[in-house]
């Protein structure tokens, strides 16, 4: 097979406009479920939303910052190579964890790191996303209810290895559910789903 000559013409370089930004993608639209509706329309899927991640030696302010600019209570905490080492919510930021950590060893509140309050990986419990596929918004608080936890990860483990595909947050379900959410975004979130599911028509 002979190859043709193909010559490349160089684009032409400008100079960076003074003001200049760009476009962050748009957090996908919630939209409004019932108790009936299909699990998976109350969980941000990861395969279309990037996960935001910290780091254990960050800073809790690091942290705190990362959710505010991010509009999320939930950050997974991750090593050098990317693997998920635990994760780190609002309520641990903002809740007793820090004030028991210093009771504890002592230092300032400045001084406390990720690894400090998350909760490690060795205590994280996940749903599987076969379950949530085959469950309805309903089964999701159910199970939130019964583990008093604000939030719930979701793991894939069809493909041969396991990797964290979503997160289910009991503020964004008592959004969804058409319930206003209120609040600094400390520990209501969970008390929230509860008044929403009341709420909630049959």
């Amino acid at each position: 097979m002979v190859r043709r000559n193909r010559s490349f013409a160089a684009l032409n370089m400008i100079g960076m406009p003074r003001e200049v930004t760009f476009r962050r993608p748009e957090r996908p639209v919630m939209q409004p479920v019932s108790l009936d509706d299909g699990a998976t329309r109350v969980m941000t899927d990861l395969d279309r939303v990037a996960a935001l991640t910290t780091y254990p030696d960050a800073s809790l302010h690091e942290a705190e910052q990362r959710m505010i600019s991010g509009g999320v209570r939930l950050l997974l905490v991750t090593d050098a190579e990317e693997q998920v080492v635990g994760v780190i919510t609002a309520t641990d930021i903002l809740g007793e964890k820090p004030v028991t950590f210093l009771q504890r060893y002592g230092g300032k509140r400045e001084d406390l790191r990720v690894a400090d309050v998350m909760t490690p990986h060795a205590e994280l419990q996940a749903l599987r996303l076969h379950d949530v596929e085959h469950s309805r918004v309903g089964d999701v608080v159910a199970t939130l209810r019964q583990a008093g936890r604000q939030h719930a990860l979701v793991v894939d483990d069809s493909g041969g290895e396991s990797r964290i595909r979503g997160i289910l947050s009991s503020t964004q379900i008592a959004r969804q559910l058409g319930h206003p959410v209120e609040g600094d975004g400390r520990a209501h979130s969970f008390a929230e789903l509860e008044a929403a599911l009341v709420a909630a028509p049959a």
